[in-house]
């Protein structure tokens, strides 16, 4: 019988607040947590070598199994040697089963409890997906952690729907942990529904952290709700969260709810919003969102920030930035991506070392007050 490479340990809890800093090891390194993860869908970050991605502090990256199915061939991929090698990443990767890609193609799909039938967005070909073949997918790819088949809802989805949603995912969940039993390199995490019903949420961390071998997953937030209530479903899991084993937060990465997370007990984030927004001209700021494809950055030359320490930061203005952006350089987006991941990479580490000195409490005070007042920008 094979032995899992995997183990999470924490390392400091703070005694000012009960946020922590803890140590994930994977087949390909070990992950300080609290850890921000950007998004590489198509097995690349947009616009960004593998070497630009380490330069900013990321310890993981994320890929979609959804998209690399459609698109080369999960089976190209494993004759490749997998996804670290086809891509030319050699520290962690994390792959997400595709339930919230599905989830969002609303209009190209048909959900059961067999799994789910759709329409690929290149081409309109059909195609149906098992929790088992989400599995076997992953498993192609070779990600470190790969995650279970689920159905995600919508913010505003009526009870009875995100009922049947919730169960559904339990039992596929089920299959999934079925299918991937005697996979020792490569860790399962389950994810938690629910919607916004508090009862429900809890009776599904409940099942799912019997499958839960060192890590879970929290999904279905930050789907239309407001902040405030994915904060009240967070605060109502806390709890039954186990303490030997990583929590991750899909899908969220606004500097705000990362702090937010990390004060009530998550360990991970993933958002594609840091390249998003900067193919869209915008960086984030400890001050807010800063929009540098607005005139009034045309003559400002000096950096996105003063103290920022990535690669943009240390040789280009604003003024050169805002030239790209209007231009339609890639460059400009490149460099914004930079910026953006490293901000978040950063504010992790600035986290990390609060907690190590007993003071995030002060810290999540003090960012949340400064952020609330200026994130409509600088």
């Amino acid at each position: 019988m094979g032995e899992s490479p995997f183990k999470y340990e924490v390392v400091k809890v703070c005694r000012q607040s009960g946020a922590r800093i803890g140590r994930l090891t994977t087949p390909h390194g070990v992950i300080e947590t609290p850890v921000f993860m950007p998004v590489g869908t198509n097995a690349t970050v947009k616009s960004l070598t593998p070497a630009a991605v380490e330069q900013t502090g990321a310890q993981i990256v994320l890929a979609n199994t959804y998209h690399l199915y459609l698109r080369p061939g999960h089976e190209l991929i494993e004759r490749a040697g997998g996804l670290h090698e086809f891509m030319n990443w050699h520290k962690p990767i994390l792959t997400d089963s595709g339930g919230f890609q599905v989830f969002s193609q609303a209009s190209m799909r048909k959900i059961s409890d067999e799994g789910v039938k759709f329409s690929s967005y290149i081409d309109g070909s059909k195609h149906f997906m098992s929790p088992e073949f989400a599995i076997k997918i992953q498993h192609s790819l070779g990600a470190d952690i790969i995650m279970a088949f689920d159905e995600c809802t919508h913010g505003d989805t009526d009870r009875r729907a995100s009922e049947r949603a919730a169960y559904r995912t339990m039992r596929w969940l089920e299959r999934c942990a079925k299918e991937h039993e005697g996979h020792y390199s490569q860790m399962l995490f389950p994810i938690v529904q629910g919607n916004m019903y508090e009862d429900l949420r809890v009776e599904c961390v409940k099942n799912v952290l019997q499958y839960a071998k060192c890590g879970f997953s929290i999904g279905g937030l930050s789907v239309g709700e407001p902040k405030e209530v994915m904060y009240r479903m967070l605060d109502v899991l806390r709890p039954y969260y186990p303490d030997d084993q990583p929590r991750y937060l899909m899908g969220v990465g606004s500097p705000d709810c990362v702090i937010e997370g990390i004060y009530r007990g998550i360990d991970m984030f993933d958002c594609v919003l840091p390249t998003r927004m900067a193919r869209n001209g915008a960086a984030f700021t400890k001050h807010g969102n800063l929009t540098v494809r607005n005139a009034a950055c045309r003559e400002q030359f000096f950096p996105v920030e003063e103290d920022c320490d990535c690669y943009c930061c240390r040789n280009f203005t604003r003024a050169y930035l805002r030239h790209l952006i209007a231009s339609d350089e890639i460059l400009g987006g490149e460099l914004l991506s930079m910026h953006n991941i490293r901000f978040l990479t950063r504010l992790t580490e600035q986290a990390k070392q609060a907690i190590r000195e007993d003071r995030f409490g002060d810290f999540y005070r003090e960012f949340t007050e400064r952020y609330a007042w200026e994130r409509k920008g600088v």
